[in-house]
């Protein structure tokens, strides 16, 4: 069976997540912008999720880490619990 890791920012806005995208390209440090901003609990571990697999996460998010390439911020990507910036750590088939 598949199964990532990734870790992620959740935010009320797809304005704010876009922000947070650009600060990130721009050298700002995903896991600090984690814990500075995501409503996530996880948030407060850099927003790291752990390992899981497919269909252990909503659809939407499911999607983009399950096809997404690795190492890179995807997002925003909506889902019923708001917006989310994802990096995808690692992934097996």
């Amino acid at each position: 069976m598949a199964t990532a890791s990734a870790r992620h920012i959740l935010v009320d806005s797809e304005t704010e997540c876009e922000q947070l995208k650009q600060e990130i390209a721009a050298g700002a440090d995903f896991a600090e912008m984690a814990r500075q901003h995501s409503s996530c609990p996880s948030g407060k571990q850099g927003g790291e999720l752990g390992e899981f697999g497919r269909g252990q996460m909503v659809r939407e998010f499911d999607e983009v880490v399950f096809t997404g390439e690795l190492n890179t911020v995807h997002g925003p990507v909506k889902t019923q619990f708001g917006y989310h910036l994802i990096e995808i750590t690692s992934r097996t088939e």
